[in-house]
């Protein structure tokens, strides 16, 4: 049974991390999600918990009927130290990132890492939806509706 690993903040989660998870699940058995930066909350790039963005995590794949396991990893700005703290939490056979810093952690340490292309990276980033939502511009396009439910209801930033 291969298991794939996708990291991310998911800050928030978007349509661009559901179509990489959807290309895992078709191609691995077992689809393991690691939310990054899981100490971090309440910020400008980082506005949402670890425990909100789960929560967006679990209505969307809920709706999609995708099996995987969820965890969250504070950051440790120590290659070692991170892969280590992940490896504890899951086990898995290759990791899918195109975050730089991601995937030289995980080459460093001998793991298979796969560059995943990131769908329309143009207009899916979380940088880009974040800057909307704190503009007051339209931002729910780019976001599963269960993501924009979510958000809508815990009162963030987010303006319709």
């Amino acid at each position: 049974m291969s298991s794939a690993l996708f990291v991310g903040r998911f800050q928030p989660f978007h349509k661009g991390h559901l179509y990489v998870i959807r290309s895992l699940a078709k191609r691995h058995e077992k689809i393991i999600i690691i939310i990054g930066s899981a100490q971090e909350k309440r910020s400008k790039e980082n506005p949402f918990s670890a425990g909100e963005r789960k929560e967006m995590i679990k209505r969307v794949l809920a709706k999609e009927g995708i099996s995987y396991e969820l965890h969250a990893v504070k950051d440790y700005f120590d290659c070692k130290k991170w892969v280590k703290a992940i490896k504890r939490l899951c086990k898995f056979d290759v990791v899918y990132s195109t975050n730089p810093w991601t995937i030289r952690c995980f080459e460093q340490a001998g793991i298979e890492v796969r560059r995943q292309r990131v769908y329309k990276r143009y207009m899916l980033s979380g940088t880009k939806i974040r800057e909307l939502m704190e503009k007051g511009k339209e931002w729910q396009s780019y976001v599963p509706k269960e993501v924009y439910e979510f958000i809508k209801n815990i009162n963030s930033t987010a303006k319709r």
